[in-house]
Parts: C-alpha cells; sequence; structure tokens
C-alpha cells in the first residue's frame, strides 16, 4: 500500500479516537508540549541554526530566512501561545442550538471537529507549534508539510510534540504526522476520501499551486497586500507611528502593511516626515507621480500596488477622498487586513462598512491581525475566505457541526397525508 495513504489512514483512524479524549486530556497533552519544548531548547535552536546556515549559504531570499529563525526567544513565544491555549474552553461538544420538532423529538446542532486536516506551510518552524496545538485542542488529527529550508528545525520540533502527548496517552498515536517530500504532497492532495480540509501557508504561488492540484477543499489567502489609509481628517503623529509599525515591526509577514494612502489635503504635510521616518528605518520608497512631488521616492508600477512585498518596500498613492481610498483598496488589494486612520466617526464607520477585507481596522496598526493578539490562542493561517473560516483562523474554524435528532419510535409516515400530524419547530434554550 501507498505510504502517504497509509499515512492519511493512520490521522483518520486518530480523528476518530481523539472525539473521545476529554479536553481535560487534551490540555495536559498540550502541557506537556510547552514543556518539552522548553526541555529540548538546545537541541531545537541547534537544528535551526543549522537549518539557517545552509539557507544563506544557499541565498535563500532575506524574508524567509527572516521567517526561518527560530530561536530562544521564538520558542518562549510558543510556549506562551500553547500556554493561552491550554487556557481556553473546549470548542468541542458546544450546543449551538435545541429545536423541538414535535414533542420528544428533539434536533440538536452540536460542535465537532473538521477531522483530517493537510498543512502546507513554508519556512516558518513556528507555525509547525501554532498549527499542531489547534488541531490537539480542536480534537483534529494534522498532516504537516514543512519547507525543505527548515527540514531540521520541523524534524525536531514534530519529534518534541510527538514524544511529549505519546507519553500523556497512547490515543494521540498519529494525531500529528510529518511528511518530507513534495512527491508525497502530491499523494496527498489526491486522498479526498481521506483529508477533509488542505491549509497552504506560505507564498501566493504556493498558495495557488495548492488550490489548482487538489479538490479538497483549501482554506487560506493567496497574499497579503495590506493598506493603511491616512484620511485628511488624521491624527498626523498617529498616522507616523501606526505607518512605521505596520510596515517596519515585522516586514516579513503576510500583515505587514505594503501599500499607503494618503489623502491629498494632507500628503504635503505628512508625506516629508512619512519619508524621513522610512529613510531612517531603511525602506525603499515607491510613489505614484503625486508623491513624488513632496518626496524622493521610485516611480510606482501597476505591479507595485498588487505586489506583497514581504520586504523593507512601500509603495505610496495620494488619493482625491475616502471613496477613492476604498475603491483602491477593494480593486488592488488581497482582503486580508486594512486600516484607516482619522478622527471623523464617520469617515471611520464607512470605511469599515465597505472594505472587503477579513480584518478591517481603525486607527491602529494592520500587524494586530493575528489569531493570539485576537485572544484565539494562535492561529493555523489567516483566511480570506467566504465561506467557513475567514480571518485569523483559531479554534473556532477548526471545528464544524453536526445535527444530533433524538426520538420516540417517531415515524416520517405520521407527517404525511391528510390527517398528518404538524411539526411544532420550537426553539428551545
Amino acid at each position: 500500500m501507498d505510504s502517504v495513504r497509509r499515512m492519511a489512514e493512520r490521522s483518520r483512524e486518530a480523528s476518530y479516537r481523539l472525539q473521545e479524549v476529554p479536553i481535560e486530556l487534551r490540555n495536559r497533552a498540550l502541557t506537556a508540549i510547552a514543556e518539552a519544548l522548553i526541555d529540548r531548547k538546545k537541541d531545537i535552536v541547534a537544528a535551526n541554526e543549522r537549518d539557517l546556515l545552509v539557507a544563506v549559504k544557499t541565498g535563500l531570499a532575506e524574508s524567509l530566512v527572516m521567517r526561518l529563525r527560530y530561536d530562544s526567544d521564538s520558542i518562549e513565544g510558543s510556549v506562551k501561545s500553547v500556554e493561552s491555549l491550554i487556557r481556553m474552553e473546549d470548542p468541542i461538544g458546544k450546543m449551538l442550538s435545541r429545536t423541538e420538532l414535535d414533542r420528544d423529538l428533539v434536533l440538536e446542532r452540536v460542535s465537532c471537529p473538521i477531522g483530517v486536516i493537510a498543512v502546507i506551510f513554508e519556512s516558518r518552524p513556528d507555525a509547525l507549534v501554532q498549527i499542531s496545538t489547534l488541531c490537539l485542542k480542536s480534537a483534529n488529527a494534522v498532516i504537516l508539510k514543512g519547507g525543505s529550508e527548515a527540514e531540521r528545525t520541523n524534524k525536531a520540533l514534530a519529534s518534541a510534540i510527538r514524544d511529549s502527548i505519546l507519553s500523556v496517552d497512547k490515543r494521540f498515536e498519529n494525531v500529528v504526522q510529518l511528511l518530507s517530500t513534495r512527491e508525497e504532497i502530491r499523494r496527498l492532495l489526491a486522498l479526498t476520501d481521506l483529508v477533509d480540509l488542505v491549509i497552504p501557508r506560505g507564498s501566493n504561488e504556493l498558495v495557488m499551486s495548492i488550490k489548482e492540484s487538489t479538490s479538497i477543499p483549501v482554506l487560506g489567502h493567496a497574499a497579503g497586500v495590506c493598506h493603511i489609509y491616512v484620511d485628511k481628517d488624521a491624527d498626523l503623529d498617529m498616522a507616523l507611528e501606526v505607518s512605521l509599525d505596520a510596515k517596519c515591526q515585522y516586514p516579513a509577514v503576510c500583515n505587514a502593511m505594503e501599500t499607503l494612502l494618503v489623502h491629498r489635503d494632507i500628503a504635503g504635510e505628512i508625506l516629508p516626515r512619512i519619508a524621513k521616518v522610512y529613510e531612517e528605518a531603511g525602506v525603499e520608497l515607491r510613489g505614484d507621480s503625486i508623491t513624488r512631488n513632496y518626496i524622493r521616492a521610485k516611480p510606482a508600477t501597476s505591479k507595485d500596488w498588487c505586489t506583497e512585498y514581504n520586504d523593507l518596500i512601500l509603495s505610496i498613492k495620494v488619493v482625491s477622498s475616502l471613496d477613492d481610498a476604498i475603491d483602491h483598496i477593494n480593486k488592488h488589494g488581497s482582503h486580508h487586513t486594512d486600516a484607516i486612520i482619522t478622527g471623523n466617526e464617520e469617515s471611520a464607520e464607512s470605511f469599515m462598512k465597505r472594505v472587503d477585507s477579513s480584518s478591517v481596522l481603525r486607527n491602529c496598526s494592520t500587524r494586530f491581525a493575528d489569531g493570539y493578539r485576537y485572544g484565539l490562542g494562535a492561529e493555523i493561517g489567516i483566511s480570506t475566505n467566504k465561506t467557513h473560516a475567514r480571518g485569523p483562523v483559531g479554534l473556532e474554524g477548526l471545528v464544524i457541526y453536526k445535527y444530533r435528532l433524538s426520538g420516540k419510535g417517531h415515524i416520517v409516515s405520521d407527517y404525511v397525508g391528510r390527517n398528518a400530524k404538524r411539526f411544532t419547530h420550537r426553539k428551545l434554550t
């Protein structure tokens, strides 16, 4: 039998077992993972340093090298994320609704796991920890495939996770499994009978390739072309600080700002100040013709308005109105995360209603669009889909629901014909 199919079958079996594992035991397993990350810190960091060395030697893009780094501080961040997840309530078995169809015939809608989730991600080893722990908490089995550039780090992390959860209970066997080659991914994406959901985390090319290669449902986002619009009624000091954070706090991630839109009425006042701040931060500026009347910048092309740089590069455009800003974002953005800086309540509300993105912000940095910062414990990814889950996908995005109907010998025939019984369809608390 094909080894990938057998792996998926083991994941399916594990997903069924997990549904009966109580939350107390799942939380104990999460605690064991946090402890293992600390206990094996030296080995994990050493594996990551070897990956980084190879990445630099082979000329991996600087933005990917930044994502690849997983040091002691990163491990500490992962531990805090796991601890936050432990404190969250169980997403499984929640009673979402109860309806009496007739006397002693009651319909319930109850949350349940999705089942088997395949996650393909690039560079970021911390994603492996986030994904594994989120799936464990939500009682889903997961099959992971990280980028080859992080192979040693991913193996060290996967080993720590598997060993720690098995020490808690043998029912956690095969809950987290790791693929190693692209060919294995190709074969996995054909297993529509065994894999319920695929989540790609990485470049636009990766996401589009996955979507084109499978008929399994895919959750994710193709790009993070995020905007900040500085309105004419903005506090300019606030706009400077928020814009700097959105671009420079961590430029290699999907919620970093890539395009800055500025209202023409304040362009002459704010653009020179912005240019100075960004110059000190080492940001390359690309601007439209109006922008370049106020500051030095490279000419922006039509491609710039649709580009996710993941680097210290920023495109700037001057717009004539709030409407123009919204139109630009909806046309050129990726529907990921977009923000407005303004003191005008009406403008803010209009922006937040009309911008068609999974996260819309006012007077704060786009970098807040994150599962941990949203209080979701962690995130398995950010989705720009409009079905099932949208925005940072945490525990709630990893569950679905089932209907449970309980009766006392009820039959449909009693509800058909001239003398048919009538449904009550009464909502129950």
